[in-house]
């Protein structure tokens, strides 16, 4: 009893996460009361940094250069942007983010082993493409980028300084980190984030990569891990104190943000850190939930062993999983979608709407269905800034301003919609809860103008314009509309081009419109004159980025929208017509075959009748001259009493039809 409570006491001291230290600087100069889900101690913590003002310093990890970028990197990448313009724009942070590249490990060396290119030309042509698709998502590039490859000095330096404390060592060309060693240092310690996945030999050989496991009898323990890893022939190499080899995956991230933070903390490189302990300290460390263990555990544990600090990072951020229609993304099951994939199908500006309407760190689900939901939530607020701007182009700020009690109303709902989304952003940046707020804003300002159309009074436009340009404004924080879109209010439309540019397709269409309703008028053709204005409506105007909508009263408003957007909408429409059409033209096909049915007598139906499984036979072959009724079945059998039962069914039946049908040719 006594070893077995030994035993459980040993596993729940292992299982548990270590104590996390409360970033508690001299002076808190910029409180903003936001909490953050910090995965260090798996709740909400209240976000402070580390030398209590605007700074914020961000590591987060990049990608792995070896294939397109696909939608669980816009998983990660654009779901850390929306965070970070909240950061910036909200809480009025000072963010500095860095980001690593991976252009140099096992999958690397593999894949362009495959395709017979060397890891720079593989490693170079994936970065660029990464890059490319970032910019299309509109998530804005980091404030740092670094690369392995361009940190191979500053990498051995820090491997050796790890050998010589003791916390790592040499096995046949290769060093490995000491974990043991480095769990008996008093203040440290080991696999903070994911405590129950120590033993997790699947995770623990994943993180070591594919081109290693040859060599994992050299360490002392299994769950050593390489830092520096001895390279096979044909793979790259740099020299080092412990032979020709590559580093490590962990590494990497160690180092480089190391250096990057010593260098802001006013020291030259990650060396100064191995004598300063709190000079590579950093706010914010980030990535996906799947690098928990053993890349973010692993990381941390070498910069604590290098620099002898406690608590390298203050608060780890992960992203969610993301899954293709409930299942994992996979090459395999065909679910496997690149960012560009995705965008052939919606607008970066749509994907990004998912995104904010699912929370950065919970699983989310990514298909038709969500998708649709982000598309109908965008056309909600796409029409709320159509309607205002028709609105404020009838109104002037000469108009009478004074508030009625709607007007009172809905500015009183402006000001709690912004108590309440800061309250949501505050909450570990909950973007669901904050588009939910606004669009019951957008409820309430629609209720207002159409109070206001019922009760035949001019709205007070300073107000509406309030709540527009509000929403504007988060969506501007949320990347929803470029920061140098120009627009005050809604979401930009076109690419800037010049007024004479784009003046000269409308002046077009309006000369061929005036033609052609010239010529109606000269023949006197009214109705030709009403088809024409339809048809520039419905056809001239759409491809020129312009909606003409006939309001009651023989009113019109234009409103402007994409042009690819109205001519899908325009197909759609005409898709739904054919859809229509056949749907009439096939009820009228059955109509006229029932109508053909019902024609017939009875007696006339019952002989017409065929065998189902043989239309080509008649179903019976004799009938009772005074009744009309069958008897004999096609192959001569009379019909038995159950038979002669279903058969007068049948006949009745078309006897009611035919009376039916021949009363209402009566008529």
């Amino acid at each position: 009893l006594f070893l077995l409570a030994q035993i459980t006491i040993t596993y729940f001291t292992i299982m548990s996460q270590p104590h996390w230290h409360r970033p508690s600087p001299s002076h808190i100069t910029h409180d903003t009361g936001l909490m953050v889900m910090n995965s260090l101690t798996r709740k909400k913590e209240k976000f402070v940094t580390i030398d209590g003002g605007r700074t914020v310093r961000w590591y987060m990890c990049g990608p792995t250069v070896y294939a397109p970028s696909h939608m669980g990197h816009a998983r990660t990448y654009l779901g850390f942007d929306i965070i970070r313009r909240i950061l910036q724009d909200h809480f009025n942070y000072n963010v500095t983010l860095c980001m690593n590249i991976t252009d140099l490990d096992d999958k690397i060396i593999q894949r362009a082993n495959e395709n017979n290119v060397t890891c720079e030309e593989l490693s170079r042509q994936f970065e660029f493409e990464f890059h490319e698709d970032m910019e299309m998502l509109g998530v804005a590039p980091p404030n740092v980028l670094t690369r392995v490859t361009e940190y191979m000095d500053e990498i051995v330096e820090y491997i050796d300084t790890i050998v010589k404390k003791g916390l790592a060592y040499e096995s046949n060309g290769s060093v490995y980190f000491n974990v043991d060693e480095f769990s008996k240092m008093e203040g440290m310690a080991y696999c903070k984030l994911a405590p129950e996945q120590i033993n997790n030999a699947e995770l623990l050989a994943e993180g070591e990569g594919k081109l290693t496991q040859d060599f994992v009898g050299d360490k002392r323990s299994p769950r050593d891990f390489a830092l520096w890893k001895k390279s096979k022939e044909g793979e790259p190499t740099w020299s080092s104190p412990w032979g020709e080899g590559r580093p490590g995956w962990h590494i990497e991230c160690s180092v480089m943000a190391s250096d990057i933070f010593s260098k802001m903390a006013g020291g030259k490189s990650a060396r100064d850190a191995a004598s300063s302990p709190d000079l590579c300290r950093m706010d914010i460390h980030s990535g996906g939930v799947d690098l928990k263990f053993p890349h973010h555990d692993n990381e941390m544990a070498q910069a604590e062993a290098h620099s002898g600090c406690h608590q390298w990072v203050n608060y780890f951020v992960h992203s969610g999983h993301l899954h293709i229609k409930g299942f994992k993304m996979s090459k395999s099951l065909k679910n496997f979608i690149t960012i560009r994939q995705a965008l052939e199908n919606n607008t970066a500006r749509q994907i990004r709407m998912c995104f904010l309407l699912h929370k950065y760190n919970a699983p989310m689900d990514y298909g038709d269905n969500t998708m649709s939901h982000a598309m109908s939530i965008e056309k909600i607020f796409t029409e709320f800034f159509h309607n205002v701007k028709a609105v404020l182009r009838e109104g002037k700020i000469t108009d009478v301003q004074r508030w009625d009690d709607d007007a009172r109303e809905l500015q009183i709902a402006i000001d709690n919609t912004m108590a309440s989304v800061d309250n949501a952003l505050k909450d570990d940046f909950d973007t669901p809860t904050s588009i939910s707020v606004l669009a019951d804003l957008v409820k309430a300002t629609n209720l207002y103008l159409e109070v206001c159309t019922t009760q035949r009074k001019t709205p007070i436009n300073l107000v509406i314009r309030n709540a527009a340009k509000y929403i504007t404004k988060v969506f501007k924080t949320f990347g929803l509309i470029p920061e140098a879109s120009g627009v005050d209010i809604g979401f930009p439309v076109g690419n800037g081009d010049s007024g004479e540019e784009k003046l000269s397709p409308v002046l077009d269409a309006l000369i061929n419109f005036r033609s052609a309703v010239r010529d109606k008028a000269r023949a006197k053709d009214l109705s030709g004159v009403l088809n024409e204005c339809d048809s520039f409506r419905d056809d001239g105007l759409p491809p020129l980025g312009i909606r003409l909508e006939d309001k009651a009263g023989g009113n019109s408003v234009w409103k402007l929208a994409d042009p690819s957007e109205l001519m899908r909408e325009k197909e759609l429409q005409e898709l739904e017509k054919k859809r229509k059409e056949e749907e009439k033209a096939a009820a009228a096909e059955e109509k006229a075959k029932k109508d053909t049915l019902n024609k017939l007598s009875p007696e006339d139906f019952m002989k017409q009748l065929t065998l189902d499984d043989d239309p080509s036979k008649l179903k019976y072959s004799k009938f009772d001259e005074t009744t009309g009724l069958p008897t004999h079945f096609h192959d001569g059998e009379e019909l038995n009493k159950s038979q002669m039962k279903k058969a007068v069914k049948e006949f009745q039946g078309q006897k009611k039809k035919y009376e039916k049908f021949m009363n209402t040719v009566d008529l």
